[in-house]
């Protein structure tokens, strides 16, 4: 027992070292950008790089902010993030159950094709999208960056492997008592699915808010620029002002990094429960 104790008090510690070197892998970046944020732009291009700027230049944040409409940037990432994450929430509920609960003509070659779609880059669909959106008048308005992204059909895929973990034994209970369809998905089946609709809700707000291509190619007005499309503001063909850039990414990525820390839990739950890996 003692042998056995041991072998597995040894596991336990070289697991938790190769946990530990993998998270300060995945935050030294991190740590990198708030390091270089601080920094004048001499000591950002030092080598060896210098991790702990002396002296520390606060002013960067503020002059990041001031150097270009940010808060509009913050305004149009905030309203399209939070638009296309509750429609799509909306939209999944209803498809996701439909392949979950619900028997109808064609379902699993229906479901198949819809899982079809993931094979496709989303590259190549870029021309034919921008071609629509000339022709429906969409181009440099809202409608160009919420409406296309309203439906997700990895959404779907993730909502319907967690309604089928629902009983059917409910719906049959709530049918005897007149329960209607729509009631029974928002009263019954919403309240059972929170950790899955916010993980949902989660990967489409973060999705929404690094999106650059879309935008970029959706809009050419200052007005509907998004963060990640501010960003490019302090690249030029001369070089890039790295101090600035740094800060203004810090202050990009804090909202969704705040976001993260206060529904990790349903996340994570939401990950488990539908036997993602």
């Amino acid at each position: 027992m003692q042998t056995y104790a041991f072998r597995r008090g040894i596991g336990k510690l070289l697991l938790y070292v190769l946990l530990s070197l993998g998270a300060l892998v995945m935050i030294l970046p991190f740590l990198w950008m708030l390091s270089t944020s601080l920094k004048d732009e001499v000591s950002a291009l030092q080598m060896p790089p210098q991790w702990i700027p002396r002296p520390v230049h606060w002013e960067n944040f503020p002059r990041a902010w001031s150097a270009a409409p940010f808060g509009r940037y913050f305004f149009n990432s905030f309203f399209i993030a939070i638009t296309t994450t509750v429609g799509e929430v909306i939209t999944t509920i209803f498809a996701a159950y439909a392949f979950a609960k619900m028997n109808f003509f064609g379902k699993n070659v229906l479901f198949t094709i819809f899982l079809g779609t993931l094979m496709i880059p989303g590259q190549m669909l870029l021309v034919p999208n921008y071609v629509t959106i000339k022709k429906l008048g969409w181009y440099n308005t809202y409608w160009a960056l919420i409406i296309p992204w309203t439906v997700s059909v990895f959404g779907i895929f993730l909502l319907r492997q967690f309604f089928r973990t629902i009983p059917d034994e409910f719906w049959d209970a709530a049918r005897i008592d007149g329960c209607s369809r729509f009631r029974y998905i928002w009263q019954v089946v919403v309240p059972l699915s929170r950790p899955g609709i916010a993980t949902v809700a989660l990967f489409k707000f973060i999705g929404s808010w690094n999106a650059f291509l879309w935008v970029l190619i959706m809009t050419d007005k200052v007005e509907l620029r998004t963060i990640p499309v501010g960003l490019r503001f302090f690249m030029s063909d001369v070089g890039t002002n790295y101090p600035l850039l740094m800060a203004a990414s810090t202050m990009a990525i804090l909202p969704v990094l705040l976001i993260f820390l206060f529904t990790q839990r349903q996340f994570i739950q939401g990950i488990t429960r539908t036997g993602l890996k």
